[in-house]
């Protein structure tokens, strides 16, 4: 596979993708509309703040990578921008109705489990159980044309591993950015080992202190 997308790049075709799927009354969307797609505070992961201008170049260079177009119908004074990015006359890259919607969530979200995508992607496509997303999963993994996604090594503590994208490049646990909080949360962890640590300590040397009085007093202790 040769299409490396930026972030930026996915977050817009994911929003174009999620659009026709969800409201295709209002699809194709204005520069307006995509932005505050782009931006959307629910079922994004991260949260952008973009403004106009920015989702402006970033739609300008997925036109001249033919991932997007300018689409003007008649009598429509304000541009509006759909995806060519699969399932169109103008690439090869085709997707079933389950895959597209993996692909879009994973574009949307970021690395999710099995579990989770179902969850997300059901909006787009339904899903019977997660064996069926599974199963999705490992079509994207193995097709000749792919690999579309990756699983991600599963994390200490968690009974799902992760799966993540393909289209911006190779991922791995060590690249891949921590969730919103986790650095938060290692530092306060941490800083609570240190404190725990901290009053072993102390209560072992009062105790060393307590025996040493004991014996200077001539405790001759329980008995």
């Amino acid at each position: 596979m040769n299409i490396e997308l930026s972030l930026h790049e996915t977050r817009v075709i994911g929003c174009l993708i999620e659009k026709e799927i969800t409201t295709p009354e209002h699809y194709p969307l204005s520069l307006n509309a995509l932005t505050n797609a782009c931006n959307q505070r629910s079922n994004r992961d991260p949260v952008f703040d973009l403004d106009e201008a920015d989702v402006q170049q970033v739609t300008d260079g997925l036109i001249k990578k033919y991932f997007v177009n300018e689409h003007g119908g008649f009598g429509s004074r304000v541009p509006k921008y759909q995806h060519r990015f699969c399932n169109t006359n103008y690439g090869t890259l085709k997707l079933s109705p389950q895959e597209l919607a993996v692909i879009c969530e994973l574009f949307l979200r970021g690395p999710q489990t099995p579990g989770e995508l179902r969850s997300h992607a059901a909006r787009l496509c339904p899903f019977s159980d997660v064996t069926e997303v599974e199963a999705v999963l490992d079509q994207l993994a193995l097709r000749e044309d792919g690999p579309y996604v990756a699983r991600l090594p599963r994390e200490p503590g968690k009974r799902e591993s992760r799966y993540a994208h393909l289209f911006s490049g190779e991922v791995s646990a060590a690249n891949e950015q921590a969730p919103p909080g986790r650095a938060d949360q290692d530092r306060q962890e941490i800083a609570l080992t240190d404190r725990l640590s901290g009053l072993e300590r102390r209560l072992a040397d009062l105790e060393a202190e307590v025996s040493a009085l004991k014996k200077r007093l001539g405790d001759p202790g329980p008995g």
